[in-house]
């Protein structure tokens, strides 16, 4: 059996950065620089879900903002 074919029992955590976008890292290990816990944590497939729920906009933080200020 390889690695591949094992289930992936690993709890993980929804992380978002500066710019609103977002990932899933290890509920057991330390963020990144620069990541905050966004609060979600589950199997991989739960914070997946999560993330194409409430990720509407792809776009960057600072590019909708500054989309924003030029329809002004």
């Amino acid at each position: 059996m390889s690695n591949f074919d094992e289930e992936d029992k690993t709890i993980y955590k929804v992380v978002l950065n500066h710019e609103q976008q977002y990932s899933i890292w290890p509920k057991d290990r330390e963020n990144a620089l620069g990541w905050f816990n966004e609060g979600k944590t589950g199997t991989k497939q739960e914070c997946l879900d999560h993330i194409d729920t409430v990720w509407t906009d792809m776009r960057p933080l600072s590019l909708q903002k500054q989309m924003a200020q030029a329809q002004n």
